[in-house]
This record gives C-alpha cells, structure tokens and sequence, in this order.
C-alpha cells in the first residue's frame, strides 16, 4: 500500500489468510474483515466477474464501498442497510441486487455478516434483471420477489453449506450458468467497444466511441444508460477515478503525477472526482485505506481469469 502508512494504518493492512487461495483478511478495528475471490468459469467470464465470499466478525461494522458494477449479494448471515451517494437509505435484502454505483456507498452492518455476492457485468445484467440498468443505479432491489424464487432456492442451498467456500462458489456458478443466454453478436460487439473505451487510459473523448461504435452521442447515451447504467462520461469518470485509485493504493503512485496525466482540471478536482467515487481522499487512500477499500482493490490480482472491466471496478 506504499511507504506512507502511519503506525496505526499499518496494523491494517490486507494480507493473504489461510482460508483459500485469493483469501485475504483485515485486522480492522471492529474485528478481522475477510474477503477470498473465486475467478468465473471461462464459459462465464463474459458474463460475470468474480465471486467473492465476505465476512465481518464485528457486531456493529460500516465502511464504504466505491463505484461500481452492479453486485448480486446473497445474506448467508447478518444484515444492515446501504446508504448511497443522494442520502437514499435501503434495507438490505437477503436476495440483494445492488444496481450500478456512480458514488461511493456506505454501508453499516447492525450483526455479524456472511455473504456470497457476485460482480455483474453488462451481459450478467441482462441475464439476471433485464431491465435498463439505470433504473437501479444507486439503487437496490429484492431479486427474489421481483425475479422468482430461483434465487431464493439458490440462498437457501448455500446456507445448507455452511462456511465451504468452495462448495459454494461451485453451486453458484451452476445455477448462474442455467440463467444466461447467448446475446446478439451486435450487442457483444457494442458491449466490447464500450469496454474498450473505458479502460482506455486518460480521458477517453466520445467522439471515439462513436466512431467505433458507429452511432450517434445520443445512441450512445441510451444504450450505455440500458447496459451500464449511466451515459458514457460520466461512466469515463468512473472509470478514471477508479483506475487512478488503484495506483495510487497498490502502486504506490504520486497522486499529483496521476493528476497531471489523467486529464483532471486541477489537483482540487482530482481530489474531489476520487473522493466522489471511491469514498476516500488520494491522501487517505495512501495512508489509511480504509479496510473495504483494500479488499476491492484487490480484486485486480485476479488478472486475465476476469474481464478487464472487473479488475478495475
């Protein structure tokens, strides 16, 4: 996390544990914060990004979440609720669909949690809601009552399992995989595009989009608003901000050297664009990160077995 680290931060670093490959645990100060990553089946990889298993030991636990795709989180155990970037306060559900984050997102836990989620991606949206992604962004909803009882059917058996894991992530990815279907090649190919835009490093201009894409600024927006939940610039800042979170708390990169490369005006903006979207100051994210934000950086380690968009979001 970089040479920065006062005494206290250091003592709460994400380290690898025992309980898995991609297992990772945060001695925070509520008590340990753990997270083990499971890489989609190649079948899968289009469709979802990784699994993750997550627990907090603590009886009163809140932290912060930064933007991100939309999350499927199966409540093994434990509840709370969310608070999103307008103020907005949701109840978690037990079958809870997060849609898409353009904001950091609070969350406060009132007990012990356990929980299997899911990083969505575009194609994994359509085969789980189906509905325009920007319907839900910032937003949740209890995927069971509005979607049938095949996801409730698939908590219950998870909860049958106990703490295996592995057991868990395999039951998953079966029924998640009966749910999908094959989309039109012109819609892959659109959904390549955009994600190839969005990882484009700096500030990527819309007029490259849509000569790629061949379609017009206003296609663009609708259809980016359907499948990722917000039109295209502010889905670049996104992903700006997130990339340039990442160096900045794994790389150890100056912040001031990634402001003046990303395109932002000035330093206040960077500083204000990072903190909007992942919750944490660049400061912050070098000295004290909190424990949450660790662990979703992290998901960057698993490289080429999830969609470049995952390891960035």
């Amino acid at each position: 996390m970089g040479s920065h680290h006062s005494e206290n931060a250091a003592r709460a670093i994400a380290l690898p544990d025992d309980r898995g490959p991609l297992s990772y645990a945060v001695d925070a100060a509520q008590g340990p914060v753990r997270l083990r990553y499971f890489a989609p089946p190649s079948h899968l990889r289009s469709y979802f990004g990784s699994l993750y298993f997550f627990t907090v030991s603590a009886d009163h636990y809140a932290d912060a979440t930064r933007a991100d795709v939309p999350q499927l989180r199966l409540m093994l155990e434990g509840g709370g609720h969310y608070q999103f970037q307008d103020g907005t306060a949701m109840a978690t559900p037990d079958v809870c669909l997060l849609g898409p984050t353009m904001g950091a997102t609070r969350f406060v836990l009132d007990r012990p949690l356990r929980l299997m989620g899911i990083s969505l991606l575009p194609a994994g949206w359509i085969a789980l809601h189906g509905g325009d992604a920007s319907s839900l962004a910032d937003r949740l909803c209890d995927l069971a009552a509005e979607r049938g009882e095949v996801h409730h059917r698939l908590l219950e058996g998870l909860r049958a399992l106990g703490d295996d894991a592995d057991a868990m992530a395999a039951l998953c990815w079966a029924e998640l995989g009966k749910l999908v279907r094959p989309l039109r090649p012109a819609t892959w190919a659109l959904l390549a595009a955009i994600d190839a835009w969005l990882v484009d490093e700096g500030s990527p201009k819309i007029e490259t989009l849509a000569e790629a894409t061949d379609l017009s600024p206003r296609q663009l927006a609708r259809l980016a608003n359907k499948y990722y939940g917000a039109p295209p610039k502010l889905l670049a800042r996104k992903y700006r901000a997130l990339r340039c979170s990442a160096r900045i708390a794994l790389d150890g990169d100056s912040w001031q050297q990634l402001c003046e490369e990303g395109g932002f005006y000035d330093q206040s903006h960077f500083i204000r664009e990072i903190k909007h979207f992942i919750g944490l100051t660049p400061h912050q994210l070098q000295t004290e990160p909190s424990a949450v934000a660790q662990l979703t950086l992290l998901r960057r380690s698993l490289g080429g077995d999830v969609a470049v968009l995952n390891r960035l979001s």
